[in-house]
């Protein structure tokens, strides 16, 4: 019987050493999983962004050449446009700058006339 007893009692014994290590082991095995899939997750993040990075420069850069080609395209016609607006312009201006000519110096000479006209009222007053 105490046999029997003592084959019981180690039995369970191992059987909880076992128990234990199963769960060391179980806890490891788990404790590598998570580590593993944190790694793999770190991975998959930084090719995405860098996927993300290399999908915006060749959009962005085809976008560039793309708007190039399309405004060397019509930079003739703007350029046209912009002469005729400048030669309506300078059609325009011209006129009115002969016409103000001789106000301009008109007002010129009446400014330095009251200009002179203080400075002699100033010279008075000083003395």
């Amino acid at each position: 019987m105490w046999l029997i007893g003592s084959c019981v009692i180690c039995t369970g014994s191992l059987a909880q050493d076992s128990s234990q290590d199963l769960a060391s082991i179980t806890q490891y095995l788990e404790d590598a999983k998570n580590k593993m899939i944190e790694e793999m997750n770190k991975i998959v993040k930084k090719n995405n962004i860098a996927n993300i990075f290399l999908y915006l420069s060749n959009h962005t850069t085809s976008f560039c050449v793309s708007a190039k080609a399309q405004l060397e395209a019509i930079a003739p016609q703007v350029e046209q446009q912009l002469k005729t607006v400048l030669s309506t312009m300078e059609e325009t201006v011209k006129p009115l700058q002969e016409q103000m000519q001789p106000l301009l110096e008109n007002f010129q000479r009446e400014m330095e006339v009251l200009a002179q006209k203080l400075t002699e009222k100033a010279k008075a007053i000083a003395n």
